[in-house]
């Protein structure tokens, strides 16, 4: 062997190493504390949303945090195909509000739903 060949060689099998290590494996749903709060969150702030191919717009929501609400600004996500997404939502839930997080919902039909 070369010595240039034994370096690509090297390099390679140094590539594929770092790649096997940086591999990580998708996670397990991860459990989490339900909310209820007794007052209603504000009304969202406005967010002005820029169309990006590929992506999906996650809305802004207010968060609870240290008793009080906290405004999480919106960003993207890449787009997942056969899924569709749903943003994280404070529903009425008796005398108070529970927090949904969002998630990712799997469609086995030919059309986007949401």
């Amino acid at each position: 062997m070369t010595k240039l060949t034994h370096k690509l060689a090297l390099l390679a099998g140094l590539g594929l190493a770092v790649g096997a290590f940086a591999y990580a494996p998708p996670a397990p749903a991860a459990s989490y504390v339900s909310v209820t709060v007794g007052t209603r969150p504000p009304p969202p702030r406005f967010e002005r949303v820029v169309v990006r191919p590929g992506y999906v717009w996650a809305p802004g929501y207010w968060n609870w945090a240290g008793g009080r609400y906290i405004w999480i600004g919106g960003r993207y996500f890449p787009a997942r195909p056969g899924y569709y997404y749903n943003a994280p939502r404070w529903v009425q839930s008796g005398r108070g509000w529970r927090f949904e997080r969002e998630n990712w919902v799997r469609h086995d039909r030919g059309y986007y739903h949401h």
